[in-house]
């Protein structure tokens, strides 16, 4: 076994989180021996917190809402694909002083995508919600040259999302009554409204063609998200919440810090295989 390596996901919440055991099966898988742990925090005492973690024992963390914006301030070197979204994930300590900073969401988000089988080159896509989420993994989808209409219940938001990332490929705002006429490859819901049971706020204006638009939610729940039990009440086959992004970006974090890229699929069986609800593997 390799020595013992400290590690912690702070955020808030964060005590639902599945991170400590999807780390634990890494390190059976690849003998490094992984000490995971969370820490639910107040912004007031994140920024502290953290470099005092990274001063003592911490080897690497993984940030989560709502601190990936700060996290980026916080590093001393940044990887290109955090620069480009301006929030990091992921953080690794180097030579005992230098913090790295890279986010893995996008690729995790990507790999999940192609694993399904659920994403191909040129796709129309259309993108729910114009915060972190979505921020994250815009750069990835835009790499593929999928074009992206992004809808948000506020325009304004979506609108300057769309904007700052322009240069980027193919992608627009649109205002929620426009998606009644238009046809997507992939609908990705990017809102947390996706973990809870309230009524997801775009739905009512959803109509889409069931046989041949996939449904993925960036969230994950023991149960059926809102999003994805209304696309199944509306007929939908080909869907998957995002128990799968978050094991395959928690693979690329492991991999920054140990240099191994573990199972992802093996994880996802294992996490999938005890839900109340049947979900595509």
């Amino acid at each position: 076994m390799i020595l013992k390596n400290n590690y912690l996901l702070f955020g808030n919440p964060v005590n639902h989180s599945k991170s400590p055991i999807i780390y634990q099966y890494f390190s059976k898988q690849t003998n490094v021996k992984c000490n995971y742990d969370v820490k639910c925090i107040t912004k007031d005492i994140f920024a502290q917190t953290l470099l005092d973690f990274f001063s003592k024992d911490g080897k690497g963390a993984n940030i989560t809402v709502p601190f990936k914006e700060e996290a980026y301030k916080l590093a001393n070197v940044v990887t290109k694909r955090a620069l480009i979204t301006k929030s990091v994930n992921v953080l690794k300590k180097i030579n005992n002083k230098i913090i790295l900073g890279d986010n893995t969401d996008g690729i995790g988000c990507i790999y999940d995508l192609q694993r399904l089988r659920f994403i191909k080159m040129n796709q129309k896509i259309l993108l729910i919600g114009a915060g972190g989420a979505a921020r994250g993994i815009i750069p990835n989808l835009l790499s593929l040259n999928c074009s992206i209409d992004i809808v948000n219940r506020t325009f304004s938001t979506a609108n300057d999302l769309a904007l700052y990332f322009k240069n980027f490929g193919k992608i627009q705002a649109i205002n929620i009554d426009k998606i009644k006429i238009l046809n997507y490859h992939i609908v990705i819901n990017a809102t947390s409204s996706g973990m809870s049971q309230e009524r997801n706020f775009f739905l009512s204006n959803m109509i889409f063609y069931p046989e041949r638009t996939v449904f993925y939610d960036l969230y994950y729940n023991d149960q059926l998200t809102v999003f994805l039990k209304w696309y199944q009440d509306y007929g939908g086959m080909y869907y998957s919440d995002g128990i799968g992004m978050l094991v395959s970006q928690a693979a690329y974090s492991f991999y920054l810090w140990n240099g191994v890229f573990p199972d992802v699929t093996s994880v996802i069986y294992k996490l999938n295989k005890n839900k109340k609800y049947f979900l595509i593997n």
